[in-house]
């Protein structure tokens, strides 16, 4: 994984958890790599992992089961998408609006680019 300077480091690792989720790479009440496991995969301190997963269950994504790990939480994915999609419409989505306003992108145009788009990734 490369890291941004733009974000700290454990930020860039809750996004990551949540793709693995996401991507269903890791399943739902199914056991996440150990602190040291995901430290040494990443190769950052296990420190920073261990604030990572803490986040994460304050948010509600993971939970830890005393003795056996952390494990993905039953509504995790659900919760990763309405946080993801109110941080877009809030503040993503403004700023493409102005900018196909700017520069005079019409609805079909659009349509048309994300039709395609939708394609190309369904290819893959």
């Amino acid at each position: 994984m490369n890291f941004s300077e733009n974000q700290s480091i454990y930020i860039q690792i809750t996004e990551f958890v949540k793709e693995q989720i996401l991507l269903n790479k890791w399943q739902k009440e199914e056991k996440i790599p150990s602190v040291r496991d995901l430290a040494a995969e990443l190769q950052v301190n296990p420190n920073t992992v261990m604030r990572a997963y803490d986040f994460l269950q304050q948010q509600g994504v993971i939970y830890n089961r005393r003795g056996i790990g952390n494990h993905v939480s039953s509504d995790a994915g659900e919760k990763i998408l309405t946080a993801r999609k109110e941080k877009f419409l809030q503040s993503e989505l403004p700023v493409l609006f102005k900018n196909i306003l700017l520069l005079g992108i019409g609805f079909d145009e659009l349509e048309r680019l994300y039709k395609s788009f939708v394609n190309e990734k369904r290819k893959h």
